[in-house]
Parts: C-alpha cells; sequence; structure tokens
C-alpha cells in the first residue's frame, strides 16, 4: 500500500476511534406503586433506539438498541435509580453516545431471593418453567417509551408503571396436549415451586385404540408445538425451505394425519432456569439436579399420563442447536433409558472447539494471536459465505450488560451455569472475564472433569457405555454452521472412527455447501419416518408394532 494511502487508512482509525461527543446524559429512571408495591431487587436495563416502529424493548438483540444497565438493591417505589456513564453499556457507554433524537424505553427484572439446597442465598428470577426473556417476562415492569433528544448534557425522566402480565396456558386441542409438572427434586434445591412443561403430540388414532402403547420421541426444542405442527393452512403455499430443509408445521399435520404413518409420540418440554430458557436437561451445580429429574421424574410422569412404551428401545431423542448438545448429553449419561439421539448441529460437544476457542489451550476467548505483534479480533458467528456477524468480545459485553454474575439468561452465561461451578456468593463462575476475555482454566478443568465436554466425557467413560451406544448416535451439522459448531461435530467422528472394544462410528451427515445452523438433511415428515423405522427394528422380537403403522 502506498505511504500516503497508509497515512490516511491512519487517520481515519484515528477519528473513528474517537468518541462522536463529549455528552454525558442522565436517566432517573423510577417505578410506581402501581406497577409493584414494594421495593425491587433486580436488573434495571435502558434501551434507547433509533426507531419507533415498536417498542425497543422488544427490539432486544446485538444488533439492536444500545442498552445500558445497572443492579438495583431494594429500590423503593418512586425512588429514582441513575444510569449515568458509569453503567455498563452495549456497544458503548452513555458518555459515547452520539448525539440525536432516541426512543427510550426502562425495563426492571425482578429477582427474587431464594434458599437453595446447597445452603447459598441467590437474587434471581424465577418462573413456572415455562419459556421467557426478561424483556417479555411475566412479572418484570417497564416504562412507555419516551422520546430523548441527546444534545447537551441533561438528565431525562422515566417512570416504569406498567407490568408484563400473566401468560394464559396453552390449550389443548385433539392432537397437542400440555401437561405442567412441578417437580420434587428440583422444587427442594430451589427451596420455592419448579415444573417443567410437556407438550404432548398424540399420534393418528390414539382415542381410537385405547389400548395401544406407542414409542415415544423426544424432539426437545423449546416450544410448545413438538415439530412445529399446526392444522392451520400457511398464508403461502407449502413449499420446503431452502435455508432449513423443513417443510410448513401443515405439512408436517398432512403427513401425521395420513395413511401408512409412523405412530408416534412426539414430546417438547420447557425447563426454563434462572440461567436460560432451558436446563439442558444435565445436573448442574448452579441450576441443579435437571439430569436426573428428566429421567427419574418428568418422564416417568409423561409415560404415566400418556400411553407410552415405557422402554428403552422406545425412548428416542431428537434435538438440534441447544437440543443438540442436550439429546447427546442424556443418551451419553443415561445409555440404558434412551434407545437413540439424533443430533442435529449441537452447541459445543468438544471444548477444544468452544466455538473458535480451546477453552484449554487459549489463554483469551477475544484475542487469536498471528504474530508476536498481532492478534485478530474472534469471531462468535458468521454468514454462511462467511462474513462475522458477531465477535466474542461483543456478545461477552452485551451479556455482561443483560446481568451480572451470570444473570444474563443469554447463550455464554448460560453454558457457564450449566457447565461450571459455584462461587463463593453463590452464582455462576464465568470462564472467561466478560471485558477481558481473559479464561479462568480452573473453570475449563472443572467443566471438563465433570463431564460436561461430552466427547471427553465419551471418550473417558467408552469402556463403560461404549457397548450401550452401537446403532444410536445419529449426527448431522452444515459444512457453515453460523456458530463453527460443526467443527466440534468433526473432533466427535474422529473419537468414534478410533473407538475399541466395541468399534463403533456412529452415523454422520454434512451439509454442504455452505449449509447454516439452521440446516436440516430431511423434512420433519421424512426424518420422523427415518426414526419410525429405526425404532420398529430395535423393538424386541414377538412385540406387537403393527398398530403403529395403519
Amino acid at each position: 500500500m502506498h505511504t500516503t494511502m497508509l497515512r490516511r487508512a491512519a487517520l481515519v482509525f484515528a477519528l473513528a476511534a474517537t468518541p462522536a461527543s463529549a455528552i454525558t446524559p442522565r436517566f432517573e429512571i423510577s417505578f410506581s406503586r402501581a406497577a409493584h408495591a414494594g421495593p425491587i431487587t433486580g436488573r434495571l436495563v435502558l434501551f434507547l433506539s433509533k426507531t419507533n416502529q415498536a417498542e425497543p424493548r422488544l427490539l432486544l438483540q446485538p444488533r439492536g438498541p444500545a442498552i445500558f444497565a445497572i443492579d438495583i438493591d431494594q429500590l423503593k417505589p418512586d425512588q429514582p435509580a441513575i444510569v449515568d456513564e458509569k453503567a455498563l453499556g452495549f456497544p458503548f457507554n452513555l458518555n459515547d453516545l452520539p448525539p440525536g433524537d432516541y426512543y427510550a424505553q426502562a425495563v426492571i427484572n425482578v429477582y427474587e431471593q431464594v434458599h437453595r439446597a446447597d445452603g447459598k442465598t441467590i437474587w434471581v428470577h424465577l418462573n413456572d418453567g415455562r419459556v421467557e426473556f426478561f424483556n417479555n417476562a411475566v412479572g418484570n415492569v417497564y416504562s412507555d417509551v419516551v422520546p430523548v433528544k441527546i444534545s447537551a448534557n441533561g438528565t431525562f425522566k422515566l417512570n416504569i408503571t406498567k407490568v408484563i402480565p400473566d401468560n394464559p396456558p396453552p390449550q389443548d386441542t385433539e392432537w397437542v396436549k400440555h401437561i405442567k409438572i412441578q417437580v420434587p427434586s428440583l422444587t427442594k434445591w430451589w427451596g420455592r415451586p419448579i415444573s417443567v412443561w410437556a407438550h404432548v403430540l398424540l399420534p393418528k388414532g390414539y382415542a381410537e385404540h385405547p389400548t395401544t402403547y406407542y414409542p415415544s420421541v423426544y424432539t426437545l426444542g423449546h416450544g410448545q408445538t413438538p415439530l412445529s405442527f399446526s392444522t392451520n393452512p400457511p398464508r403461502q403455499p407449502n413449499a420446503v425451505s431452502p435455508v432449513t430443509g423443513l417443510e410448513s408445521g401443515y405439512a408436517t399435520y398432512q403427513q401425521w394425519n395420513g395413511d401408512n404413518y409412523p405412530r408416534m409420540i412426539a414430546i417438547t418440554l420447557e425447563q426454563q432456569t434462572p440461567y436460560f430458557p432451558d436446563s439442558y436437561s444435565v445436573n448442574s451445580a448452579n441450576n441443579g439436579p435437571y439430569g436426573d429429574a428428566i429421567v427419574n421424574e418428568v418422564i416417568p410422569e409423561i409415560e404415566k399420563r400418556f400411553r407410552i412404551i415405557a422402554k428403552p428401545y422406545a425412548r428416542n431423542l431428537e434435538g438440534a442447536s441447544t437440543s443438540g448438545w442436550q439429546s447427546l448429553a442424556l443418551q451419553l449419561q443415561h445409555p440404558d433409558f434412551f434407545g437413540g439421539a439424533w443430533i442435529f448441529q449441537p452447541d459445543p460437544i468438544d471444548f477444544t472447539r468452544y466455538g473458535q476457542v480451546n477453552i484449554y489451550t487459549d489463554t483469551n476467548a477475544f484475542r487469536l494471536p498471528t504474530g508476536p505483534f498481532t492478534t485478530l479480533e474472534r469471531p462468535f458467528q458468521r454468514t454462511t459465505d462467511g462474513q462475522t456477524v458477531i465477535t466474542m468480545r461483543e456478545l461477552s459485553r452485551f451479556e455482561a450488560v443483560l446481568g451480572s454474575k451470570g444473570r444474563s439468561s443469554y447463550q455464554l452465561e448460560a453454558w457457564e451455569a450449566i457447565y461450571g461451578p459455584v462461587s463463593a456468593d453463590g452464582y455462576p463462575v464465568p470462564l472467561w472475564d466478560k471485558l477481558t476475555g481473559s479464561i479462568d482454566k480452573t473453570t475449563a478443568k472443572y467443566m471438563r472433569d465433570n463431564g460436561y465436554d461430552l466427547r471427553q466425557y465419551a471418550d473417558t467413560s467408552w469402556s463403560k457405555i461404549g457397548s450401550k451406544l452401537v446403532g444410536k448416535l445419529h449426527f448431522s451439522s452444515g459444512d457453515m454452521d453460523d456458530y463453527w459448531l460443526n467443527l466440534a461435530v468433526y473432533k466427535f467422528e474422529d473419537f468414534l472412527k478410533t473407538t475399541k472394544d466395541p468399534h463403533y462410528e456412529g452415523d454422520f451427515i454434512y451439509g454442504r455447501p455452505m449449509k447454516g445452523h439452521s440446516w436440516h438433511y430431511a423434512t420433519w415428515a421424512e426424518f420422523m419416518k427415518k426414526v419410525g423405522a429405526s425404532i420398529k427394528a430395535a423393538a424386541p422380537a414377538g412385540e406387537n408394532t403393527s398398530l403403529w403403522h395403519y
């Protein structure tokens, strides 16, 4: 590059790095007694949006409104809390906010004090088990949207007067039934009622064959309807998505209700925790005994209420992303309980490929050294043509704003709560500092030694579990997964190729070219036929399977 061009580039960089203004706005935010009668301990989040097309709180994402947050401790009604340059912000703090017109809104994530069975007393947001995020969580409070003009130092006042109302429970239909299960072991652990919701999709003819029992498939997504099942025709003609490979929920229904289709019961679970919309169905020092609860309490209760074959060969698992990791973990940890796991683009199953980070050898999650004096920013998400969407540094800061002490309820801190140890004050220990990226090797070692690195767990446990897994592990991933999750799947495949006594390589399908995180290799209708055939083939001799196809 020509010397003059280099100088110009350096000047442009220096100008870009200079704060847009020296303005330091200040916000005084209070809540009315009508919104919340008593003091609140929680997280106060201020949203500043450039658009009024929707409430700023409903646009929350790393590429959405600017956010600024503080913890509040027993804040009283009408008592102002101050959000200023000392508040942590994303993508920058308030004193770096460019002048201009904004739309402001405040939300308080209301915490409750819980006394856990491990002796820790902490403040977190808990609910009835249904999936929700703090910006629309029942009982949280928020303000109207107020236009503000940032042009000079000044104080703006916001009054929180609204409460997010209770969500009516989902209604049963002919096909889908919803049950709420209060779980004794989790209730004991948290010192207050904890529930898991099960959403159960029944097969055709279930009511007409009252003595028939059916195989089950746990499709471990976060939603209230397995397989996106819907009896409502779509507005657009039925078509398979070129991105996901999936059909509409109505097309699934047409197959499910058709002749010569496998008759199974599909179940999805909602198991919100204080740290994420899913527990990952494993025992955790921070979340409690969710793994034991799902296997010993939740699934037996579902099998008791519905006519489900309560035998391992008839219980299969399916999941993508979070649920992909969860499906593999359940199958590995309970190899005698489940008959197969269908694992789509799982969250990192080998922590040497924790996205782009090797948590055991890397010292910093944000920076990738490329030379003695140079580094690159580690990406967290990309497009299918390789463009970075968000970096690890950006996502870490975003989560730090949403909640202190691991309470963001977002992705990185979800993993830390599920896989990591408990700190002295009762909250999850961070794997890395959210503002510097420095990795805590003690936490990394804890995650590995306690079985959350699933490739490592499978390797060290193979002599005990390998013979129980043959024929049960089915993997798939896109070659351009948005979060590089395919890299850990490759590592798991490499491991299975080395297995002995028994040797079992599993099944692996990769989407090429340029298939991303949401890609599936088959439609739901095609996939469920494959699962049904697998279950039927695994049925013991003499098992009457005739009514599974009629």
